[in-house]
């Protein structure tokens, strides 16, 4: 009886359930091939809508942007649920092929029941994740990292320095920091330190940002860095720098900001970038590195700490990783040798680096004492000279180094390109000026000793520049010696006759020169640089240097010469002649016949004024790319930006002594000049009228307008008659003047057409 009961119940439940399947809510079995149907077409439409989500979130991305969290996960669940229907459809044919009874039964109805309960189930959560499936926004800007890591080779001796600036800056009430030292010694590298320290206590501010200030302190370049490091809009790239100031200043003002700042070269106002000051009450920091030890005290930060060259200790364990262990373990000869490199570096790291990877080569003792027989000299007794970016490049461009090719405003962009290189890997650093740079004594001998083939070669140099020398030295290999510089000496005359079948280039500028015999320049036929200038004494050059042949630049300018030499028409090579501040020379008549191939000419502030006669001189020099002109009469002025060819060469005006009140310059002809400053040398100006389109950014430029009242203190007050002032049509105007007591008589401003000149100007 016990069994008989058992097997009813279990029967019971059997036929409740398969009635279930059959004619309950559910209805699984009967409803099975057209939830079927339903599950595979939602699921089309699923993935469809999926694909279409998925082209949006691609294009947010490739604009930088980064997929919601929800966006993501509606993906993952599209995805999973995906294979889970596969699976379902996948067994449809077995399944349907149980039904019976016009689909209302199965042979194996449990079975089929489950089934048909898990189609179900899958569609109605298919159509759930198609409901959902809506999204507006799918994508949103990337949070800014609080700090950028910063990447850079493993270091030598800056964990102490490292420690002392972090302490120095986060313990106490310091909110200021200076870093000052000389360029090479490894400022940036301990700044970009000091940045990835506050990644271990990023949660105590709301950002860090890193700025490169270089030299010439461009206000919107600083503020264009912060706003990216925001990472906001890209709406302030249309707006003033004053409404760039206000909007950093109101992020700002809400965070805890730490601001580092590389390569500052002069006081900076925190204001006018929008920046505010560090203090107790707001908890920000300020750090940056300078050259110089008095933008420390300008800024007047809290604290101020010297980054030095290595310790010798330090500088041999920069020295021996750059070297390897290899060449110094292979003889014990070598360990002493190795030393006495490494101190010739004098702790400075780029030398160490340089020097270090160039004797990572040299595998004998006797390579390594030539090695320190080349650096033992004497040039760190002497001290560094700035020379001009331009004339660097015209140096590199006639001895063959680069080929010359010039943009349309005359700049040789290979030649610029390489001196920022240059001067971003720390071989040259730039000078007071922006147009000068200038090579430390370290670096300079290390380079002559690499370009003398590691000093095998070391005769085919002479580089003995502010060495106090009174007359050519008796050393000098005079048939071997490609390269000589003089620069900078107290050389009054030179009376030797030597053979230099091979001297390329003669640098003699800035010395005491008054007679050079002719004898001198009897054999270089090979010359093509030639540099007198700053000899303010000599007057006169030999008719024997007719015979340099291959010359192609000559430099007289700032020389007291009289007249040129007949001689000079020899020279038919020559295409650059600088005779710029010649004060004493009287005529250069007949030079368009005797130099026809010259392409750059320069009479800016000579005694030679451009009149009716040089007008058609210059007329014929068919070549000619660049000029610079003194000119005193405004018919003249009037008639050179008449000639196209002459006027699209003009690089430099001195308009000397012009009594005419009133000047118009044509600057879409006029060469494309970057400012005006060149027009303080018309005092007598009253009203200057500049059209254009052109690349005319500011009328006086600061560093100009020093250099010009250097030479002429009499210019004490910049465009001291001015009345009047229409500027038009000016695409890239920037500023008028930076100087408060410039323009004092302006009267009236007219200004249209410039659309980057301030309205508050």
């Amino acid at each position: 009886m016990g069994n008989c009961v058992s097997l009813d119940i279990s029967c019971d439940q059997t036929l409740h359930h398969a009635c279930g399947c059959l004619f309950g809510d559910g209805n699984y079995i009967h409803m099975m091939e057209a939830n079927l149907e339903a599950l595979e077409k939602t699921m089309q439409e699923l993935e469809e809508r999926r694909d279409d989500l998925l082209r949006r979130v691609v294009i947010d991305e490739d604009k930088g942007l980064q997929r919601l969290a929800q966006v993501q996960g509606w993906f993952s669940r599209v995805q999973d649920v995906e294979s889970q229907v596969k699976d379902l459809l996948e067994a449809r044919s077995t399944q349907t092929k149980r039904l019976c009874l016009i689909g209302y039964c199965s042979k194996k109805c449990i079975t089929s029941c489950n089934y048909g309960k898990k189609v179900l189930k899958k569609l109605k959560e298919v159509e759930g994740l198609l409901a959902k499936g809506v999204f507006q926004v799918v994508a949103e800007k990337i949070p800014v990292p609080k700090v950028d890591k910063k990447h850079f080779q493993t270091t030598v001796g800056l964990d102490s320095m490292v420690e002392k600036a972090w302490n120095s800056l986060m313990i106490g009430e310091r909110r200021t920091l200076g870093l000052y030292g000389m360029g090479g010694v490894g400022k940036t590298t301990l700044l970009a330190c000091i940045n990835n320290r506050f990644l271990e206590v990023a949660n105590e501010f709301d950002v860090v940002i890193w700025v490169v200030v270089s030299k010439d302190l461009q206000i919107e370049s600083i503020q264009d860095q912060i706003l990216g490091r925001l990472s906001l809009d890209k709406e302030w790239k249309q707006e003033t720098e004053t409404e760039r100031a206000s909007r950093i200043k109101n992020i700002l003002n809400r965070k805890k900001f730490v601001i580092l700042l590389d390569d500052l070269w002069s006081e900076v106002d925190l204001n006018k970038i929008g920046v505010p000051p560090p203090t107790q009450e707001n908890g920000s920091k300020l750090v940056f590195t300078t050259r110089s030890k008095e933008v420390c005290k300008d800024i007047e930060v809290d604290d101020m700490m010297e980054v030095a060259c290595l310790s010798p200790d330090e500088a041999w364990e920069l020295f021996q990783q750059k070297v390897g262990e290899n060449p110094i373990k292979s003889h014990h000869d070598f360990l002493p040798v190795a030393r006495k490199i490494a101190a010739k570096c004098c702790g400075l790291p780029l030398a160490l680096c340089v020097i270090g990877k160039a004797m990572a080569c040299k595998e004998t003792v006797q390579e390594w004492r030539h090695a320190i027989h080349v650096l033992n000299s004497s040039s760190h007794e002497f001290p560094d000279y700035e020379i001009g970016k331009e004339k660097l490049i015209k140096y590199w461009i006639y001895e063959g180094f680069i080929d010359g090719s010039r943009n349309d405003d005359g700049a040789d962009n290979q030649g610029y390109d390489i001196i920022g290189l240059l001067v971003h890997a720390n071989l040259l650093m730039d000078g007071v000026l922006t147009v000068t740079v200038k090579m430390h004594d370290v670096i300079r001998e290390m380079a002559l000793w690499i370009a003398s083939k590691f000093g095998e070669q070391k005769e085919t140099f002479c580089v003995r520049s502010g060495a106090q020398l009174r007359q050519i030295p008796k050393d000098i290999n005079w048939e071997l010696v490609r390269r000589i510089s003089l620069m900078s000496n107290q050389i009054s005359e030179i009376s030797c006759s030597c053979n230099c079948s091979n001297l390329s280039t003669l640098l003699l500028q800035n010395n005491k020169l008054v007679d050079i015999s002719g004898e001198f320049f009897r054999f270089m036929p090979a010359l093509v640089v030639l540099d007198l200038s700053r000899n303010s004494i000599l007057s006169r050059l030999p008719e024997e240097i007719s015979n340099l042949g291959s010359l192609q630049y000559l430099n007289l300018s700032y020389t007291g010469m009289k007249s040129l030499p007949d001689g000079l028409k020899e020279m038919k090579r020559l295409i650059d002649l600088n005779l710029e501040f010649t004060r004493e020379l009287e005529s250069i008549v007949g030079i368009a016949t005797s130099l026809p191939n010259l392409q750059v000419l320069r009479l800016f502030c000579s005694r030679v004024c451009v009149d009716d006669i040089l007008m058609k001189e210059l007329q014929l020099l068919e070549h000619v790319e660049i000029l610079t002109a003194t000119i005193e009469d405004a018919v003249i002025l009037k008639n050179i930006q008449g000639v196209d060819r002459l006027a699209s060469s003009i690089r430099g005006l001195c308009l000397s002594n012009m009594s005419a009140p009133v000047v118009i310059l044509n600057t879409v002809v006029l060469g494309g000049p970057t400012d005006l400053t060149w027009l303080l040398y018309a005092q007598s100006l009253r009203i200057l009228s500049v059209s254009g389109p052109s690349s005319i950014e500011e009328i006086i430029n600061r560093e100009k307008e020093l250099s010009i009242s250097t030479v002429h203190p009499d210019i004490v007050v910049p465009f001291e008659k001015l009345e009047l002032l229409k500027a038009c049509n000016l695409d890239e105007l920037k500023s008028i003047c930076w100087d408060p007591p410039a323009l004092p008589n302006l009267r009236q401003f007219y200004f249209e057409g410039c659309p980057k000149l301030p309205l508050s100007i």
